[in-house]
């Protein structure tokens, strides 16, 4: 009932002289079934797209989706819409529903609506052959699946997918009707984080249980703009590193002073590295470039700061200040070793002088007839061969190496003069920083 009063409504409309009277609409309208898709020549119904980006308004990397304003259009050819005539027909929007249309939806779409200020803003347009042209202004918000494993210096394709919903290939056939030009107004694009590098369009077909269904495909190949995350993250957390080498150019007896700078810097550097997850997924499986410099950074930091305490125990026990604390350390620590070494070889030689006087006392006890000879002797009168010395204690063989081991380890630790310390950091930490970022740069831009 609503459907036959709009036609009313929009057949009983004035016309100015010289455009199609609305007798010629009545026509068109008459016996048309908006329920059944065009048919010709008993093939597929052929529907050519194109599209004009409007905006890009988001682009998310927590919800992995980015939002874009579109102007979709179509074009059908339908028989049953042919009238005389030189002059296209343009109809008000609402008229849509009274024709049959493409059931096209947006793949991946999260949400999406039509926009309808001041009107829905439809446009339908009849040509005298038959063709239809139906435009639609659409906001939606896209699913796109992002490799941040390069982030911020990542390059993401995302892709506006386009299918039938319910008529298969049989029935509908999409294709773009310019090719790769039939996209248009990314070139004049500007967004905050990203630059369009590329765009181009393709064709396929969507396979369901159901059957097999049109598709079209575009992508765009989005680069972040790497700037902003300079500024923002990689320049103070490189400064941060810098700030902390401060600490090898100031005494070491100013601890307040070394544990102050390095301390701060730690936490600063943790309050940065924390900041810089704030616009990122929270539970993700990537490690990111930029989780790999702030790492790499706080390493060194870290690094300063227990440069300083290795520094500084080393001077607490510089033998100058320290000589016959560990002079006689030292000589406990042999004097010890030797003495077990002395218990267990005096331990060793008392049993085998009681073995040796256990066997002559048995020697001389027993009767000469009842000594044991040798089998193989042919008299018989022959004494059994002494049994080999037994082999060195492995617990004395053990003490010994153990006591080599430690007194080089002991050697090794020792520093003859702990300034020397300071004075190499500050060669070894900034040749380091300056090599692992060559690295860094090298792989994540042109790896």
């Amino acid at each position: 009932m609503a459907d036959k009063m709009l036609e009313n409504s929009l057949l009983s409309a004035e016309v100015k002289e010289g455009e199609i009277l609305p007798p010629t609409i009545q026509k068109l309208m008459k016996g048309y079934n908006k329920y059944l898709r065009p048919f010709f020549d008993n093939g597929p119904v052929t529907v050519g797209m194109s599209l004009d980006i409007a905006s890009i308004d988001t682009i998310s990397e927590i919800n992995m989706d980015y939002t874009a304003t579109i102007f979709l259009r179509q074009r059908w050819t339908d028989e049953r819409l042919v009238f005389e005539g030189n002059k296209s027909l343009s109809l008000d929007g609402r008229l849509v529903e009274l024709l049959w249309v493409p059931d096209t939806f947006i793949v991946d779409s999260k949400k999406s609506f039509l926009h309808d200020i001041t009107v829905e803003n439809r446009l339908i347009r009849i040509f005298p052959n038959g063709t239809v042209l139906y435009a639609l202004r659409i906001t939606t918000t896209v699913a796109c699946n992002m490799d941040l494993t390069k982030y911020p210096m990542d390059k993401q394709t995302c892709t506006l997918q386009l299918e039938s919903w319910g008529y298969n290939i049989n029935d509908v056939m999409f294709y773009w009707t310019r090719g790769n030009e039939s996209v248009s107004g990314l070139d004049t694009l500007r967004l905050a984080q990203y630059t369009v590098e590329d765009h181009y369009t393709s064709a396929s077909e969507a396979i369901y249980e159901t059957g097999h269904y049109p598709k079209l495909i575009f992508h765009f190949e989005l680069k972040r703009s790497i700037l902003y995350f300079i500024l923002e993250t990689y320049v103070p957390s490189s400064l941060l590193v810098v700030l902390s080498w401060v600490s090898f150019w100031i005494s070491q007896s100013s601890v307040p002073a070394r544990i102050c700078i390095g301390v701060t810097t730690v936490l600063t550097m943790t309050t940065l590295m924390m900041g810089a997850r704030t616009s990122l997924p929270n539970a993700n499986c990537f490690i990111k470039a930029i989780d790999v410099y702030l790492g790499i950074c706080f390493s060194f930091i870290f690094g300063a700061l227990i440069e300083y305490a290795v520094a500084h125990f080393c001077t607490l026990n510089h033998p100058d200040a320290n000589i016959v604390m560990y002079g006689h350390q030292m000589g406990g620590f042999d004097e010890e070793m030797n003495g077990m070494v002395t218990t267990i070889a005096a331990e060793n030689n008392r049993a085998k002088r009681r073995k040796e006087k256990a066997a002559a006392d048995e020697v001389a006890l027993a009767p000469t007839a009842d000594l044991e000879l040798c089998p193989s002797s042919p008299t018989g009168s022959e004494p059994k061969p002494e049994a080999p010395e037994e082999p060195p204690n492995r617990c004395l063989i053990v003490l010994v190496f153990l006591r080599k081991v430690l007194r080089k380890a002991a050697n090794c630790c020792h520093v003859e003069n702990p300034h020397l310390i300071d004075n190499y950091s500050r060669m070894t930490f900034p040749l380091s920083f300056v090599f692992v970022n060559l690295l860094y740069w090298t792989y994540y831009l042109y790896l």
